[in-house]
């Protein structure tokens, strides 16, 4: 790898400050049209770039490596989540992975208390009254939604953002309860109150509010099977800013259609961008377009990152944000 300014291929638009950047330090190819790479275009890239710059959007899988040139040494995700890239293989390949974490936490914590509210206070529905036209003035049992207050919320998943969420629900007045592969610091579980499940199933039946934080990875996939959701009850709602694959969509679809769950707030999906109509045609849903980061902050800051970690390796260190393969 050229020590000085290595062939940096970004698949995606960045942040113009973030893009400027690269180019003053490495020998940078943009995307200008800010659309996906076609398969083709993203073969032709990892055979060409000594470092790649992916994003979510792009499945950077075994065979896709298989393609790639002897000069590429180094995938910097623009991302927390690297469930696009298949680490073991570029680590078989004496391929680097690198990704953003942290960054992105306040932003997404933030994603999840409004659709938390969104849902529960039904304010999309509220918002669609008024444009419509058809609102014909205040009642008392109009538009009727449940208060927070109270309430039971469990976070499935309690890393960094999983945290931030209880932290922002406490002040909502929320009894905190989790699940998650290893319990936390008793501190923190003293300053949030929180009650640990070792058994999921236990939690789910028991909660008034589920908010999915966990990474998706072959053992979360659908983590919340047709089973586990009808642990919910009936008046639960449910949160994803997590990634879609963790929730068996068509069961959550069906659920929702008969109204077995009360509502869901989602901002990922199983098959993104698609998104099942059926599940669009739900008034007792909050659709978002995958953008629990997409603050100006955040992605500068996911940006930054990247530099770092780019830079880093080109100048013979260890990444900081190095991804490590599960073998290991």
């Amino acid at each position: 790898m050229g020590r000085n300014r290595p062939l940096v291929i970004v698949t995606r638009r960045l942040p113009e400050v973030i893009e400027a950047r690269m180019m003053e330090l490495f020998e940078t190819r943009l995307n200008d049209t800010d659309q996906p790479l076609t398969p083709e275009q993203l073969r032709e890239a990892i055979q060409t770039a000594e470092v790649l710059v992916p994003t979510v959007t792009d499945r950077i899988d075994a065979r896709l490596l298989a393609h790639a040139g002897s000069r590429l040494r180094l995938i910097a995700n623009y991302g927390t989540g690297v469930d696009n890239i298949d680490v073991d293989a570029a680590y078989k390949r004496g391929i680097t992975v690198t990704n953003t974490p942290g960054v992105l936490t306040e932003d997404t914590a933030d994603m999840t208390m409004a659709l938390i509210l969104a849902v529960s206070r039904r304010l999309v529905e509220g918002e669609r009254l008024v444009r419509s036209g058809k609102w014909t003035g205040w009642s008392p049992t109009s538009m009727l939604g449940h208060r927070l207050w109270g309430k039971r919320l469990g976070i499935l998943g309690m890393g960094r953002i999983g945290t931030a969420v209880a932290r922002r629900a406490r002040g909502f007045g929320l009894a905190i309860h989790y699940h998650n592969r290893r319990r936390v610091h008793e501190d923190l579980e003293a300053e949030l109150e929180a009650t640990y499940w070792e058994s999921l199933d236990q939690m789910l039946a028991r909660i008034d509010i589920l908010s999915v934080n966990c990474p998706h990875t072959p053992a979360t996939y659908h983590l919340l099977s047709a089973r586990r959701l009808k642990l919910l009850r009936p008046h639960a709602i449910l949160v994803n800013t997590s990634r879609g694959e963790v929730v068996d969509e068509m069961a959550l679809t069906r659920m929702l259609r008969n109204r077995e769950l009360a509502g869901a707030g989602l901002d990922v999906f199983e098959h993104e961008p698609a998104i099942n109509p059926k599940l669009r045609e739900l008034p007792n849903v909050v659709l978002l377009p995958h953008m629990g980061s997409a603050t100006i902050e955040g992605r500068i800051d996911m940006g930054e990152k990247v530099i770092i970690n780019i830079k880093t390796f080109v100048d013979g260190h260890r990444p900081p944000d190095r991804v490590l393969p599960s073998m290991l």
